[in-house]
């Protein structure tokens, strides 16, 4: 359990880390958020995947889940920078 939870963790951070590396210009967001935006991610790609395609993680490094997971944390930091923008 502990183990799991501490990969979901470095799984978010790199994640995250990678949306925003993708991502043009510069984001207002915490380093906190950009890890919890990618756990976030991490769990909805899965779940996608999951029902969609059956994915259970299988074996080796899965770049399908990687690239969907940071396309949709891209999505995620761009709808928390947005609904946090300060500027009207």
């Amino acid at each position: 359990m502990l183990g799991t939870i501490i990969g979901a963790i470095v799984a978010g951070l790199i994640i995250g880390a990678l949306a925003r590396l993708f991502m043009p210009g510069k984001q207002n967001i915490s380093l906190v958020m950009t890890i919890i935006i990618g756990i976030i991610a991490s769990v909805v790609t899965t779940l996608i995947l999951g029902a969609l395609f059956h994915y259970n993680g299988g074996g080796g490094i899965s770049w399908w889940y990687w690239i969907v997971s940071i396309v949709v944390a891209i999505i995620g930091i761009s709808i928390y920078g947005r609904a946090t923008d300060k500027t009207t």
